[in-house]
């Protein structure tokens, strides 16, 4: 007779799983040992060792002012990257597709990884003259559109780790390379809700960007339009080009279980 596949599992991983799914469920964002033990059933010391375990792969951290847990960082990427693997691209595509149709200038998807922008997917624009896309290429953070859209979400933690503590790389004469002048220009990103490369990154190319969330109403990704900055004016930008591209990360955003707040 064969057996169920319910039959090998390990009873140390299914607790580790069920105390994972209590942070889910939680009204508060840390839980104490205690609470865990009251609401999984198991011995206080039995609690403890998972945590231990958890903590020491990061899926779980200590707060070391209240003694309480919360989710570690682990527990965030491991989210992010089902939802690459899985949904995101596939999601995007169709999305991107349309933006294309529409405005007839290059669309690409990103994400933020190891400190740099990296290009996912790319629908390309039907112009004799286009930016040449790449799939995979790397990217300053600094000086892109999808760069700054995604660091105006950043944390002030986060941006140390992500900007270096040097003078920024300037790739252009246009390159903002003072982090205090980086910082003032990302509110105003958040404000306007896309951000720009006015030829920063590369001469003779301007993009506008704008970040995707998913349905923790954390940034994933973001989409860009690239263009010739003949073709790219601030005039269509502003007309055209940023309000197509807002609808598309919109309806991305949307499929991935996005809600807006309330006001």
């Amino acid at each position: 007779m064969k057996r169920q596949k319910s039959d090998y599992t390990i009873q140390a991983v299914s607790h580790a799983l069920d105390l994972l799914e209590e942070f889910k469920a939680a009204d508060s964002d840390e839980l104490g040992v205690t609470e865990l033990a009251k609401r999984l059933k198991l011995h206080k010391n039995n609690v403890f060792r998972l945590l231990a375990t958890l903590e020491h792969h990061g899926y779980i951290e200590q707060n070391p002012v209240s003694g309480n847990y919360r989710l570690g960082i682990r527990a965030l990427e491991l989210g992010q990257t089902f939802i690459q693997q899985s949904g995101l691209v596939q999601t995007a595509r169709p999305v991107l597709e349309s933006l294309v149709g529409k405005t007839n200038e290059t669309a690409y998807l990103a994400i933020l990884r190891d400190s740099q922008m990296v290009y996912l997917d790319v629908v390309e624009s039907s112009q004799v003259i286009r930016v040449v896309p790449r799939v995979g290429l790397r990217l300053p953070v600094h000086c892109t559109a999808v760069g700054k859209a995604l660091l105006t979400y950043c944390t002030e933690e986060e941006m140390k780790r992500i900007l270096p503590v040097a003078s920024l790389t300037a790739y252009t004469p246009r390159t903002v390379i003072d982090r205090t002048a980086l910082v003032e220009h990302l509110n105003k990103v958040r404000s306007d809700g896309y951000a720009t490369d006015n030829e920063e990154y590369e001469e003779g190319v301007k993009c506008v960007a704008v970040p995707i969330f998913d349905y923790t109403r954390h940034p994933v990704g973001a989409i860009t339009l690239s263009g010739p900055s003949s073709r790219m004016t601030d005039e269509r930008i502003l007309r055209e080009l940023a309000p197509a591209a807002l609808e598309a990360a919109r309806q991305i955003s949307h499929r991935l279980g996005y809600e807006k707040p309330a006001a």
